[in-house]
């Protein structure tokens, strides 16, 4: 199973939202219905090939955990490939396999996906599998305590023996003074020791019912034969009673956070620097377009202002990247990241960095980085249509973060209105370092105590 930490969400939803005149380009808007037990399902023809994506998204992720059982939303997403008493085993995933499917899923902040990909008369097949496992998941400590044990292998391979995803992790949990955020997906290792099926199974029982999730079917579909097996499988399943979602907010930030992480294994020290600033679902009007065409500005490609100032005229980084993740139910990440020329000291490339950024937050941005910015996010959504599966992660993200359709759907219209006085104020409320973490990755004679060897 795939766990959905930053490199991945920055291919998937940092991008928020499909372009109106991208689908367009596709030939149809998707369709948008709900059954009568409250699933959510969206339709998205694509009849270039016989083939469909079925995705069930539940809108439950890392952040709605109970404090001190971190990582049991993405154990369950593994659990969840298990079996039921109608499919026994490994059942499930041999079916997808001998009908020659794909399948995975993955957990993120917001939200826990999974999805096949077949033929399209395999859809019925896929369908009747997911709806039964939506209520009828069947689980014992045979099963669980193995599975335990490689979701903590995962956590070492992913994690603990990686110093720059370590952190990433610690850079996140300094962000987020209050908010559940501050967890890892994948959890914390001491806490992820002491998950159990109990914990498992009352985490399903809360969360997974067909009034908490929504369906995707993209490709060589209709809705008519879409809402037919839709409510032939899912309608079946009973809705359960879902608490609202509340979260711990965090504070008006008043302070600038710092962090150093040293490690013997890292060969290229490097600098990563997170803002806290508004998701897609919280920001005002306008400001989380805003902020998507300033992160393209500043750190997208070869052209951007931080790349020219940085590397190609001071000449002290070697590399420089970053990203907004609109998508997102509560305040949200603008990340920066980048990696020094040889010889050049973090400081040297921190202070380098302010002064660039200072000069956007002071001046603005210029009418071609504005222009190019605009034009790169509106052709990479365009290009987007292509991906199947990328149009339906498009969708059930942002349905799963209180967005919209026709939020998806209108997403380049709303890009192309951005204007300069938009980025310019929100390079100015938002770059501020008291709403910053700011990490060092260094490396170190000796390793950290209590890490395997």
């Amino acid at each position: 199973m795939k766990l959905a930490q930053a490199a991945l969400l920055l291919a998937t939803v940092a991008l928020a939202a499909a372009p109106e005149r991208g689908h367009a380009a596709a030939g149809v808007k998707p369709d948008h219905f709900t059954l009568a037990n409250g699933l959510e399902v969206v339709v998205i023809p694509d009849h270039r090939t016989p083939v469909v994506t079925h995705m069930i998204w539940y809108k439950v992720g890392s952040a709605d955990e109970t404090p001190g059982r971190s990582g049991l939303a993405h154990f369950l997403e593994h659990l969840m490939f298990k079996g039921t008493e109608a499919h026994p085993g490994q059942e499930f995933s041999q079916t997808v396999a001998r009908l020659g499917g794909q399948e995975n899923a993955f957990t993120s902040y917001d939200y826990t996906a999974y999805y096949q990909r077949v033929a399209r008369d395999h859809l019925p097949t896929v369908m009747a599998l997911e709806a039964d496992r939506m209520s009828n998941l069947t689980l014992t400590d045979a099963v669980v305590r193995p599975e335990l044990s490689v979701v903590l292998e995962e956590q070492y391979q992913r994690v603990a023996n990686n110093p720059a995803a370590q952190l990433g992790e610690q850079i996140q949990a300094a962000l987020y003074l209050n908010h559940p955020y501050g967890r890892p997906v994948i959890g914390w290792r001491a806490e992820i020791e002491t998950l159990t099926r109990a914990d498992a199974v009352d985490f399903y029982r809360r969360f997974y019912a067909p009034n908490n999730a929504v369906l995707v079917v993209a490709g060589d579909v209709e809705t008519r034969e879409v809402r037919r097996l839709a409510e032939e499988t899912y309608g079946k399943v009973a809705r359960r009673e879902i608490a609202a979602r509340r979260r711990p907010q965090e504070p008006e930030p008043i302070a600038e956070r710092r962090l150093v992480l040293a490690d013997a294994r890292v060969g290229q020290p490097s600098l990563q620097r997170l803002y806290l600033v508004p998701s897609e679902t919280t920001a005002q009007p306008g400001e989380a377009e805003a902020l998507d065409v300033l992160a393209h500005i500043l750190a997208n490609g070869t052209t951007s202002r931080l790349y020219r100032r940085l590397v190609v005229e001071k000449g002290v980084a070697a590399g420089v990247s970053g990203w907004y993740q609109s998508t997102s139910l509560d305040p949200t990440r603008l990340a920066l990241s980048l990696t020094p020329r040889e010889g050049v000291e973090l400081a040297a490339l921190e202070a380098a960095l302010d002064e660039a950024l200072a000069e956007v937050v002071e001046r603005g941005a210029t009418d071609d980085e504005l222009r190019r910015a605009k034009a790169r996010m509106i052709a990479d959504m365009v290009y987007a249509q292509d991906n199947q599966t990328a149009l339906a992660r498009l969708y059930g993200a942002a349905l799963t973060t209180g967005q919209t359709v026709e939020r998806v759907y209108t997403w380049t219209d709303r890009i192309e209105a951005v204007g300069a006085e938009a980025v310019t104020a929100a390079a100015r409320r938002w770059l501020d370092k008291r709403r910053s973490v700011t990490g060092y990755l260094v490396g170190a004679r000796t390793p950290p105590e209590g890490k395997r060897s």
